[in-house]
């Protein structure tokens, strides 16, 4: 560990990883905060998707869903989840395994409330991941929950959050020659002292 300096220095992940996301922000062309979402069906067959991630709190990150969507059965399903965020501007990634919960509480009525008008009747409309027959179909739900919503929607009882409890870092930064400086932080379960160890590239 007495090598791990510069944007790998410090003894908190999460305090890294919220200044990885700072630094990208300025050079990203679109959403910094892009990370692609793994899961697994009941069969064990994998899935991955991109998500937009909201917040790195000190113990877990957190994104919205529609909690009938594939991803959320899924998450609800297996209870553990991988994220990856790559910043090409940067030359880095961060991955990321741990443990699911939902956030379903007042934090995603707040979220949910600070959506535009249209992204919240969008939300009441769609029935994320389920056959569609056509996109007309779709903008005549929007219109229905207009008039029925009106401008102020609540949170749909099928939205809301999910939090990933990491139990496994691993930072990654580009060196010359692809001789990467790659750190992993582990921990068997999110109330243990974390471990970290460098990687070969």
């Amino acid at each position: 560990m007495t090598d791990r300096t510069g944007i790998f220095a410090g003894d908190d992940p999460f305090a890294i990883a919220r200044r990885w996301l700072a630094e990208a922000e300025p050079g990203e062309p679109n959403d910094p905060n892009a990370m692609t979402l793994a899961t697994v069906d009941d069969r064990g067959m994998p899935n991955a998707r991109m998500v937009l991630l909201k917040e790195i709190e000190d113990d877990a990150f957190v994104f919205y869903t529609n909690y009938g969507s594939t991803k959320a059965q899924e998450l609800d399903g297996a209870g553990k989840a991988a994220l990856l965020l790559h910043w090409k501007s940067l030359r880095r990634q961060l991955r990321v395994r741990g443990h699911v919960t939902r956030e379903d509480g007042p934090k995603a009525d707040d979220y949910f409330a600070s959506r535009s008008l249209k992204s919240r009747l969008g939300a009441w409309s769609s029935r994320q991941s389920q056959p569609l027959a056509s996109r007309g179909a779709l903008m005549a739900e929007v219109a229905r929950r207009t008039v029925e919503l009106g401008t102020n929607p609540p949170r749909p009882p099928f939205w809301g959050g999910y939090r990933v409890s990491p139990v496994e870092f691993e930072f990654w930064a580009d060196g010359a020659f692809r001789l990467h400086d790659r750190f992993r932080w582990t921990r068997k379960s999110p109330s243990d002292s974390w471990e970290v160890a460098r990687l070969s590239p």
